[in-house]
Parts: C-alpha cells; structure tokens; sequence
C-alpha cells in the first residue's frame, strides 16, 4: 500500500485591493490551522516521504507552518497544483508514484474531488474539505490511479 494525504491550504487572507488570489498570505488563523495540521499528521504516524506544494503563496506557508511540526521533509514546489482539475493533479501524483507517503498542499476545488474520485468512483460526490482539512487516502502500491482505487484511511480538519 501507498499512502497520498491531501491538505488543503489553510484560511488566507481577503485580497488586499489589485492583489492577485495567487499571492494571498494565510492568516493568524491559517497559520494556527496548518501548525495544527503539521502537529495531528506527526501524532497519527502520517509524517511523509515527500511534500508537493501548489506555488500560491497560502500554500507555501501552509507547507512551511505544517513542517514546523513535522520536521525536514523533502519539499518540492508544483505550479500545476494551482487551480488543478482532479485529472491534473492525478499526473501530479503519478509523477511522484516513488514516494510511498506523499502529501499534496493545495485547493479546493480540485482536493475535494480528487479525494472523491478516488475513494468513490465519482467527483460530484464531494462533501467538502474545509480549510486546513486533511484527506489520507490509502492505495494499492502498484496500480494506476483510477476512480474508485482509493480508500478514504482519515480525514480531519481544525
């Protein structure tokens, strides 16, 4: 088995005036939630081989915020996470298929309907991931992605 754990970012700041969604900080909220989420992965024994990050600034933090509680992990940043369709970030996933713990930071939309398809089969099926919400998805450590491969292990948000 392989594990792939999704964490979405954690609560960003409203854009300021002429500042783009892309480059939105967390905030004092966002930055407890990811350190929260950093802490609950390290207690539950889901501590990762690799982290994949969105290039949005919120997701970075996150990343930076949950590792402070994680510790050194081989981190690497991936534009294509940004505004990702479920599909997207499936060859993401592949791309990364040496890793047999690989945690994803990224968004919604496309978090929540990739855990979804994967557990269920469906991508309408979503019932939403909050904010600094985890998805632990476990997966056959040799089989392609497909809908339905996964099973949903845990979920947990702040």
């Amino acid at each position: 088995m392989r594990e792939l754990i999704l964490l979405r970012h954690a609560h960003a700041e409203p854009p300021a005036p002429g500042q783009e969604d892309f480059d939105r900080p967390l905030s004092l909220q966002g930055q407890a939630e990811a350190e929260a989420a950093g802490r609950w992965l390290k207690e539950h024994g889901y501590t990762p081989d690799r982290v994949v990050c969105s290039t949005a600034r919120r997701t970075r933090e996150t990343t930076e915020q949950a590792l402070a509680a994680l510790g050194f992990i081989e981190t690497r940043q991936e534009p294509r996470i940004y505004d990702a369709t479920p599909g997207r970030l499936m060859q993401v996933v592949d791309d990364n298929r040496d890793a047999s713990r690989l945690l994803l930071v990224g968004h919604n939309p496309g978090f929540e309907q990739l855990a979804a398809l994967l557990s269920s089969g469906q991508s309408g099926d979503f019932r939403g991931m909050p904010a600094g919400g985890i998805a632990v998805l476990s997966l056959p450590a040799d089989a392609a992605l497909e809908p339905g491969i996964a099973q949903l292990a845990a979920f947990w948000w702040p």
